[in-house]
């Protein structure tokens, strides 16, 4: 592999993902040909029209990191009232979210195979957004690469920009340093608010977000997953 130039250090933005490898099934692909022109909207840098998107006026919901989709269709599924607007770059994540808007009849989501971080920037308006879900986002386990850790200052100011008063974020992980971290974080913001009462600061687990075979797996080796809610005050 070439070496980078030696002027050039660490990148200074934060990305959203963590490219993966992975192949794409039979299914999904058949997914992304059939139902992708519909639910998978291109990149574009300027603001989405949500009431046109999606056809209706509804309260809007940003997902960032998807992963399989499935606590995604899930959701979706209980609370048809909310229009989802899912950014995943990993290609097998989307064919396998869309399998399930097919087979489950989902209308009220629409798919950017995009960096989130240019989405909000771009595509988003302030005000615009009346919650965001980030489920299980890389931990950066090694201390040097904790700055490339999602959950900082300044990504959460870029999401508070497009949040609407009143608004939601909820964030889970299953590595108890990290949600140490996000609960600084948040903490530190003066634009949000702790929606938990609890006296360590975190959520217990809203009702709407289901448990995933990764995460049975993970609880059933004694392993912690940690939900924090915080409002846009």
């Amino acid at each position: 592999m070439t070496a980078p130039p030696s002027h050039i250090t660490h990148p200074k933005t934060i990305k959203s993902f963590v490219t993966r490898a992975g192949r794409t099934t039979t299914g999904q692909a058949k997914a992304l040909a059939e139902l992708g022109p519909k639910f998978v909207l291109p990149f574009q840098q300027t603001p989405l029209n949500a009431t046109e998107v999606f056809g209706r006026a509804a309260p809007l919901i940003m997902e960032i990191g998807f992963g399989m989709g499935d606590a995604t269709a899930h959701i979706a599924a209980v609370r048809p009232e909310d229009d989802f607007l899912c950014c995943e770059v990993h290609e097998p994540g989307v064919g396998a979210l869309l399998k399930r808007v097919g087979e489950q009849g989902l209308g009220n989501i629409r798919i950017l195979q995009h960096d989130a971080v240019e989405v909000l920037e771009h595509m988003l308006t302030p005000n615009s957004l009346d919650g965001v879900h980030v489920f299980f986002p890389d931990p950066w386990h090694k201390l040097r690469h904790h700055k490339r850790r999602l959950i900082q200052a300044p990504f959460v100011q870029q999401l508070l920009g497009r949040m609407k008063t009143g608004a939601y974020l909820h964030v889970a992980t299953d590595w108890q340093p990290y949600a140490e971290h996000i609960l600084a974080v948040l903490q530190a913001e003066a634009g949000l608010a702790n929606a938990s009462s609890r006296a360590d600061g975190f959520a217990d687990q809203p009702s709407y977000r289901p448990l995933t075979k990764f995460e049975n797996r993970g609880l059933r080796l004694g392993h912690g997953v940690w939900d924090l809610v915080f409002k846009k005050a």
